[in-house]
């Protein structure tokens, strides 16, 4: 519909996913004036580039939402947003944001059981990389230090349990 130019889509994914996405962008920030905006600025590109979508490429919920982890990670990267905050509050957020994924009782994500599914074949490595980056929003770089392993072995594990997942879920 959005493709189409037809405005009841951007509607209908709003009334079907805006819900999700602005936990999914909640959990990411933890701030919901930056969740909100990372929503709407995910709607405004979906509406922009709907025509782009190529479904040969993945399903169209997949890339709504890599659209949104993207404008996400665009956000935390943006230190201006941030330095609104106190050094106590930047530092509260920093931490929100370092318990927002749990690596042990991931099973109670919320979602499709079959996602629970193709993440539970994964290695504890590989799905701690996903969760970390898919659902936190750390960088590569990040994950680095978290999980004290070097850049290119985390790079490798996102990579191999990317292509697990769309196998499994495929």
């Amino acid at each position: 519909m959005c493709a189409a130019g037809d405005k009841r889509g951007i509607d209908r994914l709003l009334g079907e996913e805006g819900g999700r996405l602005l936990g999914v962008a909640m959990r990411m920030l933890t701030r919901r004036d930056l969740a909100e905006e990372a929503v709407q600025d995910t709607m405004v590109q979906v509406w922009r580039k709907a025509a782009q979508y190529r479904a040969d490429t993945g399903s169209a919920k997949g890339w709504l939402y890599a659209i949104l982890r993207n404008r996400c990670r665009n956000i935390l990267r943006d230190e201006a947003r941030l330095m609104t905050l106190s050094p106590d509050e930047l530092t509260a957020v920093q931490d929100a944001r370092q318990e927002s994924v749990p690596l042990e009782g991931w099973e109670m994500l919320s979602g499709p059981t079959k996602l629970k599914d193709c993440l539970a074949l994964l290695d504890a490595s590989g799905r701690e990389a996903i969760l970390l980056a898919h659902v936190a929003g750390f960088t590569h770089g990040e994950i680095s230090a978290r999980l004290k392993v070097p850049l290119g072995t985390v790079k490798s594990w996102v990579r191999r349990s990317l292509v697990s997942l769309r196998g499994c879920l495929s």
